[in-house]
């Protein structure tokens, strides 16, 4: 009785992270680092997550838009939430043009644009007085000037932020997934726009929720389709460590560079630091 009432203040106390999929108590972790990996979607890997239609980037939008995931994070730490309003104002890749509203005692030529009731109208014929609502033949309503959004294929780089322990009691290694930003390709500035962070624990409940649309696809045998959710537990994407905690909280680009290394340099840093991850496993299970 008494040991059941230590573990379980323990696990209020703090000892358990809130944001983990797989809880393991402080006290249990033999091992943990933090690590950061870029995802590219467009890799032929990563493929499965960005199936044309079915991108899991669409499906992250779609459910910002419908409310069913709410909470948006400014930043890695998913603690400053950012508003729906401002993600979606984000997602806005080109800015519309704003036309003058539409005045019955001024002369329009055909092409001229107005709008009129929150709708954007282009004249088919040179027209003076007709309501735009009403009128036939001389007004048709038009899409041009509109704001331009990013398309869900062009929000393909994602940031996967995870811990990895080795539990001591099971005596195993676990990739606790933290959180996930996506970010968009702008073209306009040819660099990539963060659009927001989300929680893995809210993304997965979004996948779960639609097993339909949260669809991993399996090139070779469609019968093996699964889940986000599981994809990612399966470690079924291939990614670059960006970031392993350190105590200047530097990428491996920016401690390569601050030295005057060259950026080739960094790249081989990354894939050694994924060397390094697996030799520390190994030994791991030595011990």
């Amino acid at each position: 009785m008494c040991s059941g009432l230590l573990a379980s203040a323990q696990e209020t106390d703090g000892q358990i992270n809130p944001n983990s999929i797989i809880p393991i108590a402080k006290y249990e972790q033999l091992y943990k680092v933090r690590v950061w990996r870029n995802i590219d979607l467009k890799e032929k890997q990563n493929k499965g997550f960005f199936a044309r239609g079915n991108e899991i980037t669409k499906l992250i939008m779609d459910a910002v838009k419908s409310g069913e995931l709410a909470d948006i994070y400014l930043a890695d730490s998913v603690t400053r939430k950012k508003s729906k309003a401002d993600f979606l104002n984000d997602l806005v890749s080109q800015q519309g043009t704003a036309y003058d509203a539409w005045d019955p005692a001024k002369d329009y030529y055909q092409a001229d644009r107005i709008t009129f009731n929150g709708k954007t109208y282009e004249a088919i014929v040179d027209s003076k007085g007709k309501n735009p609502s009403t009128s036939t033949g001389e007004w048709q309503a038009t899409t041009a000037g509109a704001a331009v959004t990013f398309l869900p294929n062009e929000i393909y780089q994602m940031t996967l932020q995870e811990d990895i322990i080795f539990d001591k009691r099971r005596s195993r290694l676990y990739y606790d997934i933290q959180s996930v930003e996506i970010k968009a390709f702008d073209q306009n500035t040819s660099t990539f726009k963060p659009l927001g962070w989300f929680k893995f624990k809210d993304l997965e409940k979004v996948f779960r929720n639609h097993p339909d649309e949260a669809i991993w696809f399996n090139r070779y045998n469609t019968a093996e389709n699964k889940n986000y959710a599981d994809a990612f537990l399966l470690r079924l994407f291939h990614s670059t460590i960006e970031k392993v905690e350190n105590p200047d909280n530097e990428t491996i680009y920016d401690t390569y560079t601050g030295n005057g290394r060259p950026y080739k340099e960094s790249v081989w840093a990354r894939e050694w630091e994924e060397m390094k991850l697996m030799e520390r496993e190994h030994n791991l299970w030595e011990f």
